[in-house]
């Protein structure tokens, strides 16, 4: 007998991934892929089509039993009366809610956000962008009778339903937005007046095993934020996991909900019914496709002139806040390319930079779990950046840790499928996936000088960016 499939669905800011799985092993059985479209305002249509695409492109859903939605957090999207998109979703990397971020966290105090639902509000988050909206667009305001998230808008759509009272969700997902207690998981409507001014229909938040009726008789598991479903999909609970991808993020399980005033540690919800402290950075792998671009070379040759530059790179040094920054909270931040000297500007030593940059600006994850005495002695490495050769061998030593290296593959598809299984099996836990990582340690003594430069750089970013 043919065992059961489930599939998995990541739809990101880059691109959506359909990925399908035998549900008692967790082999890939067939997957595809299809680009989204650039941009902070992006329709949420764009993505229905893409996933359409992705779907027909990865034989359909005929032999399925089973599919769950991961997407990019934070996102809102604004939907009228009747279900239809009112102005086009703003996307989590969208820095315009800086100021309204800022005049929410000032309103309540750092601490009180952080003490109330597990968040200080930045740019990124959901609340900030809602207070943006009414603040700027009070025309679309004027319209809005619900809010929801990609990935709630997404497994909606599925369900073939228009009704704004049928949107779900789930903890992880919800915990983003900043009106979300994870404790109690209720929604803090108040909060949300707060930032909008009134209040909105929102999602009903469903459970990590409970599941709604798809089209025909596929079951639609509850799905998650991506960050949430790429943690289940490595099958390790207790792992501290870096996933570079469009950002960079730390990430790990816990049985309590963090509380970090500097907002550098944000308390979100996990897809087991526990919690997953987070540290989000917004310069990760599109840094490297930059640089490789400007050097004119593909990733695999960026990774032989990294890996042909010595460690530290003859002092050049890049900070690379190509995107504002999100830990540091500076959304206006600019990059920096310091120590520039004729023997240091050199091909080799400028791919060694931006590579050793984007792992040192993902190392504040580490600082911030160390404020909070979050132990991580070593963690597992994810998502698009691992394929970059020159990452993986250099990540150990630029972090000090060992880290543990998985397959390349698409792990955000993998756990909302391993979701998907849960939720169509009715087991007590998700299904154990094994995977086969490889253990990567230092190869030498950190580096101290190029950490110091690097934090002098940094320091001298923060500090223009704060008079600018």
């Amino acid at each position: 007998m043919t065992p059961p499939l489930v599939a998995g669905v990541d739809s990101s800011t880059q691109s959506v991934k359909v990925s399908v799985y035998d549900l008692e092993t967790g082999a890939l059985v067939r997957e595809a892929r299809r680009a989204h479209l650039p941009g902070i305002d992006v329709d949420p249509e764009e993505w229905w089509a893409a996933l359409q695409l992705g779907l027909d492109d990865v034989g359909g859903l005929s032999d399925v039993v089973a599919l769950s939605v991961a997407a990019q957090q934070h996102g809102l999207i604004a939907l009228d009366e009747d279900g239809r998109v009112v102005r086009p979703a703003l996307v989590w990397n969208d820095t315009r809610a800086a100021a309204a971020a800022a005049d929410l966290a000032r309103e309540l105090s750092s601490s009180v956000w952080a003490r109330e639902v597990g968040v200080v509000p930045v740019a990124s988050f959901t609340i900030s962008k809602a207070r943006w909206l009414a603040e700027h667009e009070p025309h679309h305001a004027s319209r809005v009778a619900a809010f929801c998230l990609p990935h709630d808008w997404l497994m909606w759509r599925l369900r073939g339903s228009s009704d704004i009272t049928e949107l779900t969700t789930d903890r992880s997902d919800a915990s983003g937005t900043g009106y979300f207690d994870p404790r109690s998981d209720e929604y803090r409507l108040d909060l949300l007046r707060r930032a909008f001014g009134r209040e909105v229909h929102l999602p009903r938040v469903l459970g990590p095993r409970d599941a709604v009726s798809g089209p025909g008789d596929l079951v639609l598991g509850v799905g998650a934020g991506d960050n949430a479903a790429a943690h289940l999909g490595l099958g390790d609970a207790h792992a501290t996991v870096v996933s570079l991808g469009t950002s960079g993020v730390v990430m790990r399980r816990a049985s309590s909900m963090p509380l970090d005033e500097t907002g550098a540690v944000a308390g979100f919800a996990d897809l087991t019914g526990e919690y997953l402290p987070l540290v989000c950075t917004l310069n990760a792998a599109r840094v490297l496709d930059h640089t490789a671009r400007v050097l004119g070379v593909d990733h695999d040759e960026l990774s032989r002139l990294a890996l042909e530059a010595p460690p530290g790179a003859r002092g050049l040094t890049l900070v690379p806040y190509f995107e504002g920054e999100r830990t540091p909270n500076r959304p206006f931040a600019t990059g920096s390319l310091a120590g520039l000297t004729l023997d240091s500007f050199t091909r080799d030593n400028l791919a060694r930079a931006a590579v050793e940059g984007v792992l040192r600006g993902v190392a504040a994850g580490f600082d911030a779990f160390d404020a909070l005495s979050i132990p991580v002695e070593h963690c597992v490495m994810v998502g698009g950046g691992t394929r970059s050769r020159a990452i993986s061998t250099i990540a150990a030593t630029v972090w000090g840790r060992r880290v543990d290296v998985v397959a390349p593959g698409e792990y955000v598809t993998r756990g909302a499928a391993r979701q998907a299984a849960w939720a169509w099996s009715g087991l007590a836990d998700p299904p154990e996936w094994p995977l086969v990582r490889e253990s990567l340690h230092p190869s030498g003594p950190l580096d101290e000088a190029s950490r110091r430069r690097y934090a002098l750089a940094a320091q001298r970013v923060l500090e223009r960016s704060e008079t600018s």
